[in-house]
């Protein structure tokens, strides 16, 4: 599964690639002007990647991480 930036602004992980995560885990945070969106885990299952590196500017719709059932 792709997760994607709800909208720009600058993201902070709270997991790691490997980690494995239950339906409904915080996975990141996208903060843009004092805004605050947790991104939880769809499903459960196991982060493969990280998109881009802790604290990076993103857009919304760019791609976070992607977790593997």
């Amino acid at each position: 599964m792709d997760i994607c930036a709800p909208f720009a602004g600058i993201v902070r992980y709270h997991v790691s690639a490997g980690d494995s995560v239950d339906t409904g885990d915080p996975l990141a945070t996208v903060e843009a002007v004092k805004l605050e969106a947790p991104v939880l885990a769809p499903g459960p299952g196991t982060v493969t990647s990280l998109a881009v590196e802790d604290f990076s500017d993103v857009l919304g719709g760019d791609l976070l991480l992607e977790v593997s059932e």
